[in-house]
């Protein structure tokens, strides 16, 4: 079996990370591993009361780039100006109450203070307290103010705090601040920024009765890479989806719908401005003349069940506007012919068609084979490829559309 590369999505980028004096610094070692895994060099500065809840050594055993916690070391006097010159993105995760009225304030009295003063990339903060201390008007007044310069945040979220008790104010799960530095750094640089792209996902679910349905079998995973790799460009993303969005879609507008009727209108009320539609659903293409008001007994059924059935709307082939349309073929046999034929009826700019036998590249799997079909020149067949990186070939013709317009 072919073993695709695994997805880098922070490839090419340095990523500074500043971890503070809260219990959640044990959450900083498995953030600062992920963002390794995703490509990122990244770089670590410990305040001295981080350093007693996560030493510098165990980040030294799951990064590559600079450890410190020392802001007067000999060996470095300028550390912090040489991390935020080098910096595609600031980080400060656990930040304390502290710490967020020391940013608010400009006091630079650690690594991680002075860095963020001396950094002009972006800056994405991560608290992580009591609830308590979270409302506390003057932690909200230092994040009306962090806020209004231009940092970003993301949590704290609702849980077990360190107190044992419940509330607000437990630092986002570590794959949630990924997707927040991947978005963030999109927003800054990448080539889909100030584009608003919306994206359709997993299979319709018709109502036979409220227990029965008439579906498919599309796991959501290619919509969901889709829109993933749309955010990490720097779209402004959409998703309606009829499969719930895995944490690492932070970011992304998500509209949970089930049937084509529900799909069709919330597609159609999110277009109104895009500037990009990728119909990656698999659409039912019948359901039910009729759905039951209670569930339908088996005896009910001893000569057998008929199911009449009525044809569902063509979504992509009745939404039109001045947006890029791009569809998806999942095909059996004749994939090239059928996907042409698919392109020009539906009068689509691309479309990505893929054969559903493959075991490599069928559905539920985290892996594509695709081929590429604009009806210009001749059909782009794609390697296999990680859903994730399939996504961004698909985007890289969608961007070069866009710029044609």
């Amino acid at each position: 079996m072919t073993v695709p590369a695994q997805p880098a999505p922070l490839a090419g980028k340095r990523v500074v990370l500043g971890v503070t004096g809260s219990i959640a610094a044990y959450k900083a070692i498995d953030l600062a591993r992920r963002l390794e895994e995703g490509g990122a060099t990244v770089d670590v500065a410990l305040t001295a009361n981080a350093a007693r809840f996560a030493p510098a050594l165990t980040f030294h055993s799951v990064i590559r780039g600079t450890v410190a916690s020392d802001m007067f070391d000999a060996a470095a006097p300028e550390l912090h100006v040489e991390l935020g010159r080098r910096a595609d993105l600031l980080l400060i995760a656990p930040a304390t109450a502290t710490t967020l009225a020391k940013l608010a304030s400009g006091v630079g009295d650690s690594l991680v203070t002075l860095t963020a003063l001396a950094t002009t990339a972006p800056v994405l903060v991560a608290p992580a307290m009591d609830s308590r201390m979270y409302a506390n008007a003057a932690t909200q007044a230092n994040l009306e103010t962090l806020r209004a310069r231009g940092v970003s945040f993301v949590g704290p979220d609702e849980g077990r705090l360190a107190s044992g008790e419940r509330g607000l104010g437990r630092m986002s799960e570590p794959e949630v601040v990924v997707g927040a530095v991947r978005a963030l750094i999109g927003r800054a640089g990448g080539d889909l920024r100030g584009r608003r792209v919306v994206v359709s996902a997993g299979g319709t679910r018709e109502a036979i009765d409220p227990v029965r349905f008439l579906g498919n079998r599309s796991s959501g995973k290619m919509g969901f890479a889709l829109a993933e790799a749309a955010r990490d460009r720097g779209a402004a993303v959409s998703l309606v989806s009829t499969q719930a969005p895995p944490p690492a879609l932070y970011g992304v507008s998500v509209e949970e719908v089930e049937s084509a009727e529900e799909m069709r209108e919330a597609l159609a009320r999110r277009l109104r401005d895009a500037d990009v539609l990728v119909m990656a659903a698999a659409v039912a293409d019948y359901r039910p003349a009729e759905t039951a008001a209670r569930k339908r007994k088996k005896q009910e059924d001893a000569a057998g069940w008929d199911l009449a059935l009525q044809e569902n709307p063509d979504l992509i082939a009745g939404l039109d506007g001045s947006f890029v349309k791009v569809g998806f073929a999942a095909e059996t046999d004749d994939l090239i012919a059928n996907a042409a034929a698919k392109l020009r009826k539906k009068g689509l700019d691309l479309i990505v068609a893929n054969d559903v036998t493959d075991p490599e590249a069928g559905f539920g799997g985290d892996t594509n084979r695709i081929v590429l079909l604009d009806g210009r020149g001749e059909p782009e067949a794609l390697p296999l490829l990680s859903k994730y990186d399939a996504a961004q070939r698909v985007l890289d013709r969608v961007a070069a559309l866009l710029a044609e317009r």
